[in-house]
């Protein structure tokens, strides 16, 4: 059960009525409860919230890094298991390899990163980048912003037939690409895919959200 502002404010009126040792204290502790996703494709259960990467970066061996470890560790421990970064954030990559091995939680995130090389060749030595400075485990590749993507694809879906991804994907944060993104997930059978949706920008409620509900 999720509760907002307003109904605990409403509901604490009558706590009295409820008691401490009773229903409320089981209500209060719902409100720590996990919002969990099932991945269509295949029944797995992630968190619904993740942890972006962006600002992972600088020299690995660095005391500057204390606070982003402390965050990281702060995060699993908390339950976020999903952890989303990129080639294109600078060293993000390799300083989320070195945190994730200091605290020993690298084989147990669930870890998704993109690739945005329009190359075949560039793409896939893209990506075998990734797969080292992430220690051999990436469960979800995307294309990037959709560079590449017919080509990026082609490449993702024979990794993900040999076992290398578990999932495959595509990203963007712009309105103008969701005609492109509609006729990829149209064209493909895609597992994921990353777009805006806030309070301040819900174009994505209008036509892809929606679509991607109905294609499971």
């Amino acid at each position: 059960m999720k509760l907002t502002r307003r109904d605990l404010i409403r509901m604490s009126a009558g706590a009295g009525a409820i008691g401490l040792s009773g229903g409320w204290s089981s209500l209060l502790a719902n409100q720590h409860a996990l919002i969990m996703t099932t991945i269509p494709s295949t029944g797995q259960q992630v968190p619904s919230v993740g942890l972006g990467t962006v600002k992972f970066r600088g020299d690995p061996s660095s005391p500057e890094m204390a606070p982003l470890k402390e965050t990281l560790k702060k995060f699993y421990g908390l339950g976020g298991r999903v952890v989303d970064t990129s080639p294109n954030y600078g060293n993000s990559e390799e300083v989320l390899g070195h945190l994730l091995d200091d605290l020993g939680i690298r084989k147990k995130v669930f870890m998704a990163t993109k690739v945005d090389r329009e190359d075949q060749a560039e793409g896939i030595k893209r990506m075998e980048g990734s797969f080292q400075r992430l220690g051999g485990k990436i469960d979800l590749m995307q294309v990037h912003n959709l560079r590449g993507t017919d080509m990026e694809l082609e490449t993702m879906q024979a990794w993900k037939d040999q076992g290398r991804f578990r999932y495959i994907g595509i990203t963007t944060h712009r309105v103008r690409q969701h005609d492109e993104i509609e006729r990829y997930m149209r064209k493909y059978p895609l597992d994921f895919i990353q777009v805006n949706y806030s309070m301040a920008d819900q174009a994505a409620a209008e036509r892809l959200l929606p679509l991607a509900q109905d294609k499971g």
